[in-house]
């Protein structure tokens, strides 16, 4: 893999680097947000993972994060942050960090993120074809169909665009079984790999962003049932 992180503590980036070295994978480094933003805008097909720290210079990581998905809206992105208020973090996942890590952390825990959420994410770009036939789709309903091996999702026969590679698994799991109901602690662990804590609010907050994309395409499929969790219904998608 090839990283970017952006991190202004150059003690933690050296110490990354070895670990980097040690999964064969190549790195790079931003020290500040302005630096970051001016290294993204040049190259941002460059890297398959991008670590982002929240507390930078001269430009703040949040506004990095939006830069960021503006230029390149599937590169997996992990926010690292000292912060530890539950608001920050879930703002960061809504700012479009598919995962976080709280400082201090463990080497091997960050490099544990890294590749649950690398292995999660298909980095092939999509396939330049205007036709599809079912066949070409994992996930096919009667308004809906996605395609996991180029990571598009159709609603009504509208793209989906912009799906960041958390929001992409999280439809796919949900839209995989119609109707049925999944709790938020379900989804931490069927699309995030690992637990999260009992962090459910990383759940809720990628909901929020995934509801936004598709309201663009089409009606609302992802329905929230009270006290329970969420669930995928595109029964009344072509009222």
């Amino acid at each position: 893999m090839k990283i970017l992180m952006i991190e202004d503590n150059h003690s933690v980036c050296e110490m990354m680097e070895m670990f980097f070295k040690k999964e064969k994978w190549e790195a790079d480094f931003a020290y500040d947000g302005e630096e970051a933003l001016t290294m993204f805008k040049k190259s941002p097909d460059k890297w398959d993972i991008v670590t982002l720290d929240l507390n930078l210079p001269k430009v703040d990581g949040m506004q990095v994060a939006v830069e960021i998905r503006k230029l390149a809206p599937a590169v997996p992105l992990i926010m690292l942050t000292a912060r530890t208020s539950q608001s920050d973090q879930v703002l960061g996942l809504e700012m479009g960090a598919d995962d976080y890590v709280t400082k201090p952390f463990s080497p091997l825990t960050l490099i544990a993120r890294m590749k649950a959420l690398h292995r999660r994410a298909n980095m092939n770009a999509p396939a330049k074809t205007e036709t599809k036939v079912n066949q070409d789709f994992d996930v096919v309903t009667n308004h809906f169909k996605l395609n996991t091996k180029t990571r598009e999702a159709f609603l009504n026969g509208q793209q989906i665009k912009d799906l960041t590679p958390k929001e992409f698994d999280l439809l796919k799991t949900l839209a995989s079984k119609p109707k049925q109901v999944f709790t938020r602690e379900q989804l931490l662990q069927l699309v995030w790999d690992y637990e999260f804590y009992g962090d459910e609010r990383t759940v809720d907050a990628h909901i929020k962003k995934l509801r936004q994309k598709i309201e663009k395409a089409g009606p609302q499929v992802i329905q929230t049932v009270w006290g329970v969790g969420y669930k995928f219904d595109d029964s009344g998608a072509d009222k």
